[in-house]
């Protein structure tokens, strides 16, 4: 028997490059700054990418691109 979803863990990470967030009381809670140039990049675990998609759009944001980003590289050397 298969155990629920939720009790597996992933090692995949995305990057999201997000455009038009604007400075708001939501963006001020957070731990970094926003950034006054248009894009922004966010690294974001797979099992959080669907609640920090709504959270950009809660802050005005658009996701322009979203890239995996490998954990584990493979060589081709063998």
């Amino acid at each position: 028997m298969v155990g629920p979803i939720s009790s597996r863990t992933s090692s995949r990470y995305f990057r999201y490059e997000v455009v038009g967030l604007r400075q708001s009381e939501e963006t001020e809670k957070t731990n970094y700054p926003i950034r006054s140039s248009a894009t922004v990049f966010f690294t974001v675990p797979e099992n959080r990418m669907n609640q920090e998609m709504q959270r950009i759009t809660r802050l005005g944001g658009k996701i322009v691109s979203i890239q995996p980003l490998n954990a584990e590289t493979k060589t081709d050397s063998e």
